[in-house]
């Protein structure tokens, strides 16, 4: 799958998380063509941030995770989406959010929207 369709994959995904959390906001914008914009450029944040801390990230907490079955996963997709609302913090656009859990449940929105879109998009066959 293209680097592209990944972005905006990701970027529908935290475009539904922001409609769904009242934490998670997006910031930054005054029409809804620059909104579409910043959800694009904090995607692909996302998309870079998941692609090089992540699997640092994953590879150190290996314990954690086989301590807790796995749910540990629920911890770390959080920590990258604050980390991706830390880097935009320091831009006039963004994401903000609210705290820890509210990133929690952002994390899980966001990667079942994304694993389910996909599943759609998918070019296997």
């Amino acid at each position: 799958m293209s680097f592209v369709v990944r972005v905006l994959i990701n970027g529908v995904a935290i475009w539904l998380a922001t409609v769904l959390l009242s934490g998670l906001d997006i910031v930054g914008y005054d029409s809804t063509w620059q909104k579409v914009g910043i959800i694009l450029l904090i995607a692909l944040v996302f998309g870079i941030v998941n692609a090089v801390v992540k699997p640092i990230v994953a590879f150190l907490s290996i314990p954690l995770y086989i301590l807790t079955l796995g749910l540990f996963t629920l911890v770390v997709n959080a920590l990258m989406l604050m980390l991706t609302a830390w880097i935009t913090e320091f831009t006039d656009w963004g994401l903000r959010i609210d705290g820890f859990w509210t990133a929690v449940w952002g994390g899980l929105i966001i990667s079942i929207v994304s694993f389910a879109l996909s599943v759609m998009v998918s070019d296997d066959r």
